[in-house]
């Protein structure tokens, strides 16, 4: 782990539990510990929802940006508290005054600037604004929590 406020695809993938088609971030920059970070979406025209939303013109729907920035919230929470993947996972709670702004297609790079409101015990309130070749394409606040999992019992 570096202290470059870097986190590579392969920490996302030992921070996040969400897998393709529905990990949503490849990689962030710009972290830092309890207060921001910046996920980063490569667009690519082989998303599994483009064939149908919408074929002659492709558009990555809305629901998607945003559950990107809450995955990249999910991310900050997991670094700054050092959130094991096993046992735990982090739960989008709620989200208010989404905007869409510019619609994201396939070559787009999505940059989703996170930034805390608060905090409080398992909790977190956040900011977060999207940005397609700099210009604000989404924002929403949303709020997570650390929920432990139940694990299975073995028969």
């Amino acid at each position: 782990m570096s202290d470059d406020g870097k986190i590579d695809y392969a920490e996302v993938m030992r921070r996040l539990p969400h897998r393709y088609p529905f990990l949503l971030v490849d990689r962030a920059e710009d972290f830092v510990a309890g207060t921001s970070i910046t996920g980063i979406k490569n667009v690519s025209h082989n998303e599994p929802y483009f064939p149908g939303h919408f074929p002659i013109d492709p558009v990555m729907p809305g629901v998607m940006i945003v559950e990107a920035m809450a995955q990249t919230g999910a991310l900050l929470m997991s670094k700054t508290m050092d959130v094991a993947v096993e046992g735990k996972v982090i739960m989008f709670m709620s989200i208010d005054g989404v905007r869409f702004r510019k619609p994201a297609r396939p070559g787009d790079q999505l940059k989703m600037k996170v930034v805390v409101t608060r905090a409080r015990g398992d909790a977190y309130k956040f900011k977060g604004e999207t940005y397609i070749d700099d210009k604000l394409a989404a924002e929403a606040e949303f709020m997570a929590m650390v929920v432990t999992v139940a694990q299975p019992v073995d028969a």
